[in-house]
């Protein structure tokens, strides 16, 4: 099955998170990015929508935080800048707080070899991370538009970034 002409548009192929030399992340936070980096490059949905909507991918993105707020910076494979959409960290901060924890009680079940608790924090972690995805892609509506796959590592990508603050 070959990909049709919008879905090979309609895509990242690239993911920055600008800001990343200026701290470091814990060896399972740095992991988690690794990951979700390498899946969206592999597979993702993203279309601008509204006023951006003539703009075709596929697309190059740069996460970064400023001023409290999460951007977009979106740009075409070249690296030309399209648009920057900005939203509001608020509404994640209990989220990725929840999902702090959770990394840091799985690294130390890890720790403590204790099995059935690390698979019953994979199990909220999980949990958390659609609960992240339907916020993001709530979020985004209107703005851009990602499956729930994408929305997921987003959501990861935002709680990294937010460790780097």
């Amino acid at each position: 099955m070959s990909e049709s002409p919008a879905s090979r548009q309609e895509r990242l192929i690239r993911v920055v998170l600008d800001g990343e030399a200026l701290t470091r992340l814990s060896p399972i936070l740095e992991a988690d990015r690794a990951q979700a980096v390498a899946d969206l490059e592999a597979e993702n949905r993203f279309a601008l929508a509204g006023l951006n909507l003539g703009q075709a991918g596929p697309y190059a993105l740069h996460l970064l935080i400023q001023e409290g707020r999460l951007v977009f910076d979106i740009r075409d494979a070249e690296e030309r800048p399209i648009a920057a959409v900005l939203l509001a960290l608020g509404p994640f901060r209990s989220l990725i707080k929840d999902y702090q924890l959770l990394v840091d009680s799985h690294a130390k079940a890890v720790e403590e070899g204790r099995d059935a608790r690390i698979q019953a924090i994979d199990m909220g972690r999980r949990g958390l991370h659609n609960e992240g995805a339907e916020l993001m892609m709530e979020r985004l509506e209107g703005k851009i538009a990602i499956d729930f796959p994408t929305a997921r590592r987003l959501f990861t990508l935002v709680c990294v970034l937010h460790q780097r603050i």
